[in-house]
């Protein structure tokens, strides 16, 4: 088959084109390759996803002439859309860089769907919808319409967004709520790289609500298996649904909603122990109050997803972090 994936040089995405390629399909990759985080490590990934079946664009999800063109062009059949202005604390200071990225950019690609007959569209949606959410675990039939960061509430606009493509234009639309993902190529913003990179360089790490919380903390691997494997579930129409009886994960549209983590969520504090462990370095901490837009605790319930993939993650933390940590050691020649 013949792919778009948008967020190509990023964390997820370019472990999906890797999957994507190797499986034989055409995969066409698209990034606008902002300066958020290191271009040289965006770069990097690009260079280890390369393969005769990948193409590399350079583009940005907010120029619509683009992305129309883009579409017409190239005759894709599948769709995964994983870019987006990532980060809850940045949207705090940035929320404009929120609404080009998550809410033009996602606009962009359903109009390109709409127009050439995606048979499947995955996006990335995210845990932080469920916000002000304190029954755990989180299931996608609870409600989400409390967020505490405008990421979220842009996340949670994608799916409303999708929704109604969805039901004007029979566009399948599937949302993945990503928990905490970590592993080797990881972003510089999430914890694991940002305590890695101040342990080494022996500064203090900020361990905020004083170290109290809990995170589906997830390894790349195992979100891109189930990404992987959700693209051959395609939704279908369901005229038996409605909003008084069915779940909001659901429609009588070709929609759906899953969670996409871990589900057996980890102490912050743990989490940190295990970085000491592979680090062989005792972290100097400094304790802070609950962040603005932080949530306590995540946790996902999965079962919907293993029930159509069979996806079940398979990797302890204590390795995952090990694993990173080798990677770190080798990439930055620590």
């Amino acid at each position: 088959m013949k792919y778009l994936v948008t967020g190509a040089a990023g964390f997820i995405g370019s472990v999906v084109v890797e999957r994507l390629c190797q499986a034989g399909h055409q995969v066409v990759g698209i990034d606008n390759l902002n300066g958020y985080y290191s271009v040289e490590l965006k770069q990097a990934r690009l260079d280890r996803a390369k393969h005769q079946n990948f193409t590399f664009i350079e583009l940005d999800l907010a120029d619509r002439e683009g992305v129309a063109a883009l579409f017409a062009e190239q005759g894709f059949q599948r769709v995964i859309h994983l870019a987006a202005q990532a980060g809850v604390r940045y949207s705090i200071d940035n929320p404009m860089a929120y609404a080009d990225s998550n809410l033009v950019g996602h606009l962009t690609i359903l109009e390109g769907c709409r127009h050439h007959k995606i048979e499947h569209l995955v996006y990335a949606s995210s845990s932080s919808v469920y916000g002000l959410n304190q029954k755990m675990p989180f299931d996608t039939a609870d409600s989400v319409d409390h967020p505490i960061s405008l990421y979220a509430a842009t996340k949670k606009s994608n799916e409303m967004m999708a929704h109604t493509y969805s039901h004007l234009y029979g566009v399948p639309t599937t949302g993945l709520r990503f928990f905490t993902v970590y592993g080797p190529w990881g972003r510089p913003d999430m914890a694991l790289f940002k305590f890695t990179k101040a342990i080494v360089e022996g500064k203090q790490i900020d361990v905020y609500n004083n170290g109290n919380m809990q995170r589906d903390f997830t390894y790349i691997d195992d979100i891109v298996e189930g990404v992987i494997r959700i693209q051959d579930v395609i939704p279908q129409q369901n005229p038996e649904w409605t909003v008084e009886t069915g779940s909001p994960a659901t429609s009588s549209a070709p929609y759906k909603i899953y969670n996409i983590g871990n589900g057996n969520p980890v102490k912050l504090m743990e989490f940190i122990e295990a970085l000491e462990g592979s680090l062989g370095i005792e972290a100097n901490k400094n304790f802070m109050p609950m962040q603005p837009g932080d949530v306590y605790a995540t946790y996902a319930d999965t079962q919907d997803l293993f029930d159509v993939t069979g996806y079940k993650p398979s990797m302890s933390v204590k390795q995952g972090v090990t694993n990173f940590v080798e990677w770190y050691r080798e990439f930055y020649k620590v």
